[in-house]
């Protein structure tokens, strides 16, 4: 099975560019309710995913300078706990399977590394219910 059939695409997703500060960041993530969001480069390319924990760290960590200047800091100044790894739109079923047993959502990167979208752990999840459901296996 192609991986794409679970794709959501890049224009549906909410994401953040590397070269934004932390504040306008954390305000990205709360105004969507979101746990974590993807941060995509200039060029459009992947390079993380920030969580509200790595924020939390980050604030809690903080032990010198005014919290406002580190709130101007850029964005990827904020050390990631947990590695959201992408998949490549070549990638089959079980490379997917594999990453969404531990990531709420997989980003998907093109032969180019451009991040083209995500792919979520619910969607696989109801894609697998459904599967076992129409095999009467439940």
């Amino acid at each position: 099975m192609n991986i794409l059939f679970f794709l959501i695409p890049k224009s549906e997703v909410i994401y953040i560019d590397s070269t934004i500060t932390i504040r306008k960041a954390l305000t990205q993530i709360q105004s969507h309710s979101y746990t974590s969001i993807p941060v995509i480069s200039e060029k459009g390319e992947y390079i993380a995913t920030i969580t509200e924990g790595d924020f939390l760290r980050y604030f809690k960590n903080i032990t010198t300078g005014v919290p406002d200047t580190d709130l101007s800091a850029n964005v990827l100044k904020i050390p990631r706990s947990v590695s959201y790894d992408p998949v490549s739109i070549n990638s089959d079923i079980e490379d997917l399977i594999s990453k969404v047993t531990n990531q709420n959502f997989v980003p998907v990167v093109d032969d180019e590394k451009k991040f083209i979208g995500i792919i979520t752990r619910k969607d696989v999840i109801q894609y697998i219910y459904n599967k076992l459901k129409a095999n009467e296996r439940l």
